[in-house]
């Protein structure tokens, strides 16, 4: 692994911290966010019309960019970094990945382009708080199903040489505005029980979308409720979505991680900003030793981060990834340093008006949807053989070592 950022991707992420900091201020975030889209839609077509955000990691075949899993990670660090809300995650990370991994060839070639574009916003709608699960981050998802139960989750039916959607899918990123739905769905009953993914696009008969508050307001949420809606079965009945969604959750997580490092980078900044401005006993606060010990700590935790977040992004489509390690000690880094941002910035740091508790509501919010640290650290442990089950009840391996 070459650590070097090539011409390419040092010019994607200065051109687009240029325009996010001319566009996406402090106001500009929470103008965004109070948005009934959740994102300011001037801002998106500013990021598809002239950078072509959206088509960064897609095939040129289908209008992308075709760059890799780094170049989108890179740009996420910066929209991390400003906290910019956006449909960037939900349609670039979760759904146009699954498109191209499971949809048909004349699926593909109808969505991606305007995916691409920045014309076409999609999200992918999971039952309940099971994310995390399905996207095999937080525990295999060789069990996961989209329904609980008879009348839990959403189920799909045949109905008129087609597909019929019913349920409820809740906490789905962007599921609101998004014009294209990928909703997972229990098919076959229980004999043949069985998840697929079917499309279901806005304004559907029977389909309602109601935005949710959410902790975190610049990663909006919304409730989608299904009543015999029609749907559009994603590839094939006779594929295994499963592996899909697992591969795209180590992607999600690489990129995750490094929005995580670009808002802790930034938090840590302000941070800075502010001491070195707070005076105190006739100087700056940020003189006093006890303070530069403290962040200190969270720069060598930023630092750390980032480089496990550009491992991870580099391994993503080359095998079994770091993903899951990286966005665990990202989300670690964020949340120790919009804490100490808390801290350092006083009576004014826990406020509203400021902005320090976004960044600490953005670190909180990522941790409940996408699984908290030590459960994606178990996960990646039980997947590279870490620990594994010895005999008698609670024996675990460890090196050869019964324990």
């Amino acid at each position: 692994m070459d650590a070097r950022l090539t011409a390419e991707q040092e010019q994607i992420r200065r051109t687009l911290r240029e325009v996010l900091d001319s566009r996406c201020g402090p106001a500009g975030v929470r103008a965004a966010a109070d948005h009934p889209a959740g994102h300011d839609p001037r801002l998106w077509s500013a990021l598809a019309d002239g950078l072509g955000l959206p088509g960064l990691a897609l095939p040129e075949v289908y209008g992308g960019v075709g760059c890799s899993v780094t170049e989108l990670a890179l740009a996420c660090e910066e929209t991390g970094r400003a906290l910019a809300p956006s449909p960037l995650l939900a349609t670039c990370a979760l759904a146009a990945p699954l498109i191209l991994a499971l949809g048909t060839e004349a699926q593909r070639a109808r969505l991606l382009p305007p995916l691409a574009a920045g014309a076409l916003t999609a999200a992918l709608a999971v039952a309940g708080p099971a994310l995390a699960i399905a996207l095999g981050l937080t525990g295999r998802n060789s069990g996961y199903s989209a329904g609980g139960g008879r009348a839990g989750g959403v189920q799909a039916r045949r109905a008129d040489g087609g597909w019929r959607l019913y349920g409820q899918a809740g906490q789905v990123l962007d599921g609101h505005s998004a014009g294209l739905l990928l909703v997972a769905a229990h098919t076959g009953g229980f004999a043949r029980s069985r998840t697929l993914l079917f499309l279901v696009p806005a304004g559907s008969a029977g389909l309602t979308r109601t935005r949710q508050t959410a902790l975190d307001a610049t990663r909006p949420q919304g409730r989608v409720q299904l009543r015999d809606v029609p749907g559009e079965l994603l590839g094939s009945e006779e594929t295994d979505v499963l592996p899909a969604l697992a591969a795209t959750g180590d992607t999600l997580a690489a990129v995750l991680a490094a929005e995580a490092v670009g808002a802790a980078g930034r938090v840590l900044e302000r941070t800075v900003e502010h001491v070195l401005r707070r005076t105190q006993f006739g100087r700056p606060i940020g003189s006093f030793q006890a303070v530069k010990h403290r962040l200190a700590d969270v720069y060598v935790a930023v630092q750390a981060a980032r480089s496990t977040a550009y491992h991870a992004a580099w391994a993503a489509g080359r095998g079994p990834g770091a993903g899951g390690l990286a966005l665990a000690q990202c989300l670690e880094a964020l949340r120790h340093a919009a804490a100490e941002a808390v801290q350092l910035h006083g009576g004014i740091g826990f406020t509203w008006e400021h902005d320090a508790h976004l960044y600490f509501k953005r670190a909180a919010a990522d941790e409940l949807l996408f699984g908290p640290p030590h459960r994606l650290r178990d996960r990646a442990a039980e997947r590279e053989g870490v620990f594994t089950r010895g005999e008698g009840a609670g024996a675990y391996t460890d090196g050869g070592v019964t324990v």
